[in-house]
């Protein structure tokens, strides 16, 4: 037995002996176990339910043993951030700028443009040299500028990253949105360019030009004269397809392939005077120091219609050899590589840039990724990790294995090469004098903010030290003395529980053997037969109960109370349950009238009973049932009886309204009639659901056509319109069966259409009236207000249908069959308005006085019955989608691709024959309206399908770096 249970047998075991008139105050203090021992910590894991001086598990361990100093306090070492020794510095990511960091550490790692940049004057130095200091911080105004404060900063800042932010807002960067890599590098070199053109310096204006301009040609040479056509280019970069290839010198020799110009593409030879087959190719003239190779990774899918990532291994090696490539007069082309910018993840849209450079004066590789900066390891090149973190698709291939000096790569996207030399670099790059100022400020406010967290965290040390000795002392004195507040009314209480408990068993029996016998005379008691049934389980849940409030207030000890709130709601809901006996109670707390649900107990069985129920209700044998009941019972009766008739003499005086036969039809006006009347088709509803249950339904006394008229009296559908589309709002009623409805039912408007024959007997026109006549002006109204709402829905329902080889599968002519199974005879019965909360349904039986019917109750009424009418049977196959009027076709087709899985691109839409094509109209403008059904027909998927959640990023045309500093020169 578990500790906790023997500690409570124990306390309790006197109960077996003792009544509870007997409780003695030693029976009290061994009940509350105020005399037990506390616990020894390491003995006792945790707090003792059983045990109140139980000292072990609230939390003393946490101040009891050595703490961290750490755990005073939530601030991190201000060390952390400082730069390492022997380390580069970080760029922090302002949100989706990886890109702009991965380039601005390739460039600085660049010594020669390193050192043009510092070259260039700056503002901040002629205002430096007249001896101006400034308190405030710096402010670049220039790109050159920004990039010198920048470079300054990442040379000699004893951060461990710095902030990019300034040079990014220059350029008007949004921060949030993955741009090109690529077409920044392009736009940023160009912009550089042009800044620094302006420069009187020859060794800063041209720096740019010098280490990564190169020059090539394309040549065009005549078939038939031989004649050659060069047309001179410079480039900063060479642009490589690697679709197809594997290798980076294939890429190469692809770019400089020869071209045939033959057929529709002839070459015009000014030599000929004509078109004459040609061959046509690219020639390199000559190369930077610096060669940067795109690989064109991000390729636009014509299928898509937007761009894609070529997840494809693409080998490289360390040494590049461009001397087969170039055609020149002496002069050495070999390069060695110095940085592989990274690009992972599957998407063109998504994803993250990183970059591997080498440093040219220890030759040591490193991993920079924003913030945190890795060294290699033995000075070589590792891709592996990098290539392991992308997503491969099946259709992808194995990483090829690679060589000494050579690696592979599915997510490089651009190679950067320096022309091999001789001799090491001995370039030595000093920070100029105004530049190392400003960052020795920097430099000086983030040793103030060390020293300053430094000291918030030796304060909130020093709190915590002092806390701990005072919560230590404090322990020591939490165990009680004497107690004096304890119940001894709770104690006998709970004596009497477990009594009773242990002498349950014996008293179910008793009553047994005392039920067998009759009851004569007025002896008896009425119980329940419910209650009977049931009454032993009744009385151990409702011990349990009590002896667990009893654990409670024992447990108060203990500390283990239970919340107010907690204990309120758990006797609410304990009220709320069916107690002994009270299944013979009336809704009038009397004897119920129902014989069959009660019987007679003798005297005797009725006490046992008793003693476990103290609190049931007691009825004895000569109690008379509840004269409420009774009454209600008597006219409950006549009612029912009363409503059965009138339904059997309205069914029986209106037999084809009730069954819905031998009905007239406008369209087809019967030939011997010159008269039909009009009442609500609701009504008509209202009625026939009372005749078939006229038990639970209220009788229908009021025809109620005032819902089918304006506020000025006036009909509001035309002969035409009750032909079609208001049918269903109407029931056409024979004349005979009029003089029924008017003898039956209180008739507050009649609503009739009369056929008039033309008296000109040439003429064969016939004419429809009705009285009333049509009210023009709230007949436009109504049509105004239905359109607006087809048009101005918010959260609608439509259906979208998926069609196989343009066939759809919806049977037309039988929707019975189609109906989904999940639409109950409850859900329809939902859209149907009550008719007794319908004021133009009024069930008393006052006069046939026109009701006063606001044109708001009006709409309301149309809007109900035009709901139910144009209702949507889903068929198998369908989805419901919830949408807008104001949304958007392409917003659409995005929930659609959800629904479906299929891309916005691959959908065609159409509803009644119309094709949906504007991705920007709305649903309202292209004639969506709620409970439409829009076909979709799916082209074939693509074959790459794993940029699937690029969806999400092109649903928005793509800007690019339009509205940036990259295209304002």
């Amino acid at each position: 037995m578990a500790p906790r249970l023997q500690l409570e047998k124990a306390a309790w075991r006197w109960a077996e002996t003792v009544r509870p008139e007997e409780v003695s105050q030693e029976h009290i203090e061994t009940a509350y176990r105020i005399w037990l021992e506390p616990c020894i910590r390491g003995v006792c894991r945790r707090n003792c339910k059983g045990n109140p001086n139980c000292l072990v598990g609230i939390g003393e361990h946490i101040w009891l043993g050595e703490i961290d100093e750490n755990s005073f306090h939530n601030i991190d070492d201000p060390n952390c951030e400082r730069r390492k020794k022997n380390s580069f510095v970080g760029l922090t990511n302002l949100g989706a700028t990886c890109y702009v960091n991965t380039f601005l550490q390739v460039w600085f790692l660049n010594l020669e443009l390193r050192q043009a940049l510092y070259l260039c004057p700056s503002t901040c130095d002629h205002r430096m040299g007249d001896g101006i200091r400034e308190e405030k911080d710096y402010e670049p105004q220039t790109i050159c500028e920004h990039l010198q404060y920048l470079f300054a900063l990442l040379q000699n800042s004893n951060r461990r990253y710095i902030d990019p932010s300034g040079f990014v807002k220059a350029l008007g960067l949004d921060t949030g949105q993955q741009q090109d890599a690529q077409e920044f590098s392009k736009l940023f070199m160009s912009l550089l360019e042009d800044t620094l053109s302006k420069q009187k310096n020859p060794d800063v204006r041209n720096i740019v030009q010098q280490q990564f301009c190169g020059e090539y040609a394309y040549v065009t040479v005549c078939n038939q004269c031989g004649r050659e056509s060069k047309l001179l280019s410079k480039f900063y970069e060479l642009e490589l397809n690697i679709q197809g290839h594997k290798q980076l010198t294939d890429c190469i020799s692809e770019f400089l392939k020869e071209e045939k110009l033959e057929g529709d593409n002839r070459y015009f030879c000014e030599n000929c005077q004509s078109k004459q087959n040609a061959t046509r190719k690219i020639r390199l003239l000559s190369l930077p120091c610096t060669l940067n190779l795109q690989l064109m990774r991000f390729v636009f899918d014509r299928q898509t219609g937007h761009k894609k990532k070529l997840n494809t291994y693409i080998g490289f090696s360390e040494i590049l050899d461009m001397e087969p490539y170039v055609e020149h007069e002496g002069g050495t082309y070999v390069y060695e590589l110095s940085a592989v910018l990274i690009h992972r993840g599957v998407s063109a849209y998504s994803g993250h840039y990183i970059a591997h450079v080498k440093d040219p004066q220890s030759g040591e590789w490193y991993k920079f990724n924003d913030e945190d900066i890795e060294k290699m390891e033995g000075k070589k090149l590792q891709l592996g990790i990098e290539e392991d973190l992308a997503e491969p698709s099946k259709s992808q291939t194995r990483k090829p294995k690679c060589g000494k000096g050579t690696h592979c790569s599915r997510n490089a996207y651009m190679l950067v090469y320096r022309l091999q030399t001789q001799e090491k670099p001995t370039t030595v790059v000093q920070v100029p004098a105004f530049l190392q100022e400003l960052v020795e400020r920097d430099n000086s406010r983030f040793e103030e903010w060390c020293v300053e967290m430094a000291e918030m965290r030796k304060q909130s040390v020093d709190k915590g030290k002092a806390k701990h000795e005072e919560v230590k002392e404090l322990y020591q004195r939490l165990p009680a003395g004497a107690v004096k507040a304890l119940c001894k009314e709770c104690v006998v209480e709970r004596c009497r529980v477990l009594r009773l408990k242990n002498q349950l068993n014996e008293d179910y029996k008793t009553v047994n053997n005392l039920l067998k016998a009759t009851v004569k005379g007025n002896d008896g008691f009425w119980v329940g037969k419910s209650s009977l049934r049931s009454w032993r389980q009744l009385a151990l849940e409702q011990l349990d109960e009590q002896d667990g409030d009893g654990d409670q207030s024992n447990g108060k000890m203990n500390g283990n109370t239970l919340n107010k709130d907690e204990s309120k709601e758990e006797r609410k809901e304990e009220e709320e349950e069916l107690n002994f006996n009270e299944d013979i109670l009336c809704p009038h707390g009397e004897l119920c009238i129902s014989e069959n649900e009660r019987r007679l107990v003798s005297k005797e069985a009725w006490s046992k009973l008793q003693q476990y129920f103290p609190k049931a209700p007691e009825f004895p044998s000569y109690k008379e049932c509840c004269s409420q009941c009774k009454i209600l019972e008597r006219e409950g009766e006549e009612n029912e009886a009363l409503h059965k008739m009138i339904a059997n003499e309205q069914k029986t005086s209106l037999p084809n309204l009730f069954q819905d036969k031998n009905r007239p039809c406008l369209s087809n006006w019967p030939e011997d009639m010159d008269v039909l009347y009009i009442v609500s088709q609701f009504f008509v509803e209202e009625w026939r659901k009372f005749v078939r249950k006229p038990a639970r339904c209220s009788p229908v006394s009021s025809v109620g056509n005032s819902a089918l008229l304006c506020p000025h009296g006036g009909l509001m559908f035309t002969f035409a319109s009750m032909t079609k589309e208001d049918s269903k709002l109407i029931a056409l009623i024979w004349p005979s069966e009029w003089q029924m409805i008017q003898k039956l039912f209180v008739v507050d408007h009649v609503i009739k259409i009369m056929r008039i024959e033309s008296e000109d007997v040439n003429s064969s026109e016939t004419q429809y009236i009705s009285d009333p006549k049509l009210c023009p002006e709230c007949r436009e109204g109504l049509l105004c207000q239905q359109q607006r709402d087809l048009r101005e829905y918010t959260q609608a329902t439509i259906y979208v249908h998926k069609v196989v080889d343009n066939k759809k599968v919806m049977k037309d002519s039988a929707p019975e069959l189609n109906v989904s199974s999940s639409e109950t005879e409850e859900d329809k019965e939902e859209a149907k308005p009550e008719g007794e909360k319908d004021p133009d349904f009024n069930q008393s039986n006052g006069g046939a006085k026109r009701q006063k019917v606001s044109h708001q109750n009006y709409i309301a009424y149309q809007k109900q019955v035009i709901r139910r009418s144009m209702r949507h049977r889903k068929v198998r196959g369908e989805k419901a989608l919830l949408v807008s009027a104001n949304q958007t076709l392409k917003e659409l087709k995005i929930q659609i691709m959800h629904a479906f899985s299929v891309a916005p691109f691959d959908q065609n839409l159409s509803i009644d024959g119309k094709i949906l094509s504007d991705d920007c109209a709305t649903l309202g403008t292209l004639g969506v309206i709620p409970e439409s059904v829009i076909l979709l027909k799916a082209d074939e998927p693509i074959a790459d399908y794993a940029a699937m959640d690029d969806v999400m990023q092109v649903c928005m045309p793509e800007e690019g770096f339009k509205g940036t500093g990259l295209l304002g020169h």
